[in-house]
């Protein structure tokens, strides 16, 4: 008797797809059965998730920050598949600075990837979400948590957490359900474009998993398997939800 996946049939474009959470959501949704398209900024990240995925995965280079790359990429979809089921909007970067040392550049770049791209893909990939589609947004455990050295990663992520609620009541009357996922320190290629030295990454993770009620970093695999509940129908009457995935940083 044959497995049926979670997510048969199912059309899913993942913000962000070609490393760490994105990628891990990209196998697992693909082998729930869905159609993946991954995105990213980096033409080689994009070919080697395209080799691990298969030639049945969609791989697009695209800047979320750029609104043409958005435009771009949601009509290649619509011309390919007409419809997107699921958009995971995930693509995000984390700069961590103090107050003093943070200038413009890296204050709009933060905001530009992780809040605007972000609201401008929903809104392009909308016309073609059908009812019963699912939207999910990547915020973070810093969207409720005080950090050092965090201030505008941490304002754009209570921003996507904000999109969370107003777009989930917007978009219920649709049949659609929004919702959001705030992971906490995930062993990821994020920490890699902190701005931090290797040293001060390590310090960085040490101290992380130490203030975890688990004692230790979260995996990639841990965060797709709480995104494939949000967005399948294992999760039909959560809306407007936010899911820390975290060991229990936030809550405890």
């Amino acid at each position: 008797m044959l497995r049926m996946g979670k997510l048969d049939g199912k059309i899913a474009l993942i913000t962000g797809g070609s490393t760490g959470i994105g990628l891990a959501s990209a196998v697992l949704f693909q082998k729930e059965g869905a159609q993946v398209i991954v995105t990213g900024r980096n033409a080689d990240a994009i070919a080697t998730a395209q080799k691990e995925l298969g030639p049945g995965a969609l791989g697009v280079v695209s800047d979320t920050s750029k609104l043409a790359d958005i435009k771009s990429l949601i009509a290649q979809i619509k011309e390919k598949y007409n419809r997107v089921d699921i958009v995971f909007a995930n693509a995000g970067i984390a700069t961590f600075q103090p107050l003093a040392d943070v200038d413009e550049a890296s204050y709009d770049q933060q905001f530009n990837i992780n809040v605007k791209g972000l609201y401008f893909t929903i809104q392009a990939a909308l016309p073609l979400i059908p009812q019963g589609g699912s939207v999910l947004l990547t915020a973070s455990v810093v969207d409720k948590k005080g950090f050092p050295d965090a201030s505008v990663y941490s304002a754009t992520k209570a921003a996507v957490r904000s999109f969370g609620r107003t777009l989930a009541t917007e978009l219920a009357p649709r049949g659609i359900r929004v919702n959001t996922l705030s992971p906490g320190p995930i062993v990821t290629p994020i920490f890699g474009k902190t701005g931090l030295s290797d040293e001060a990454v390590k310090q960085m993770q040490i101290g992380m998993a130490g203030s975890v009620a688990l004692k230790r970093m979260g995996e990639a695999d841990e965060m797709a398997r709480a995104a494939l509940f949000l967005v399948s129908d294992d999760a039909s009457y959560v809306v407007g939800a936010e899911l820390f995935a975290d060991g229990g940083l936030a809550e405890l």
